[in-house]
């Protein structure tokens, strides 16, 4: 229970994040979308409140957030209450899998991305979007982790990491993009996305099966 707490107790705060951070979502949204291949059945993996499955035209998603799963659903997606390590999917079921900003918050991401694999058609994708640990907003977040709402409670991966984990479970042909090149107050309109990984704090791994 206690990774979903924080996201039953600030459901409210989460959703403002993204008003008051308008230009970083923005940005976050636009690095996904340039990684996206058109694909008929996609599925997010903690969809919280649908922010991202919205604009990217997903509509089934897990999440074991009540208070999140109630808001998604009221954005038009189908919510199914699981966790990334036991997904009530048969094998091969979806084109692409997308996960944002919760790979912090999985207890096992080795059994996360096993599931997902599985889950997976052969050729399918899965899309990663992250915050770097080794970039400047990854090491802010980390010193400041326990004054955190909710990343109080997050493990941080950097890309490397993240990129082995996957590589272990049998993912393969990588692509990488980057956004978010400043600190979040500094930030007034819609970040650059450039190719790779190194520089920008989120960064979108995209992987095949």
């Amino acid at each position: 229970m206690a990774r979903i707490e924080p996201f039953e107790k600030y459901s409210e705060k989460y959703e403002d994040w993204f008003e008051k951070n308008k230009f970083v979502y923005e940005s976050e949204i636009q690095a996904i979308k340039e990684l996206f291949p058109k694909v008929k059945k996609s599925i997010e993996i903690g969809v919280g409140s649908g922010k991202f499955a919205v604009p990217l035209g997903i509509k089934i998603g897990i999440d074991p957030s009540p208070r999140m799963r109630k808001i998604a659903q009221r954005r038009g997606i189908q919510v199914i209450d699981a966790i990334a390590e036991d997904l009530p999917f048969k094998g091969s079921q979806f084109e692409l899998a997308l996960m944002v900003t919760s790979i912090c918050f999985v207890d096992n991401l080795d059994l996360a991305f096993r599931e997902i694999y599985r889950i997976l058609k052969p050729g399918g994708y899965l899309i990663i979007g992250f915050i770097d640990k080794d970039s400047s907003l990854g090491k802010l977040y980390q010193q400041h982790k326990e004054k955190s709402l909710f990343y109080k409670i997050a493990t941080f991966y950097s890309t490397k990491e993240v990129v082995y984990n996957l590589s272990k479970v049998g993912f393969k042909k990588y692509d990488f993009k980057q956004t978010i090149f400043h600190g979040l107050n500094e930030i007034k309109d819609v970040e650059p996305v450039i190719e790779d990984y190194g520089e920008g704090s989120f960064v979108v791994i995209r992987a095949r099966k």
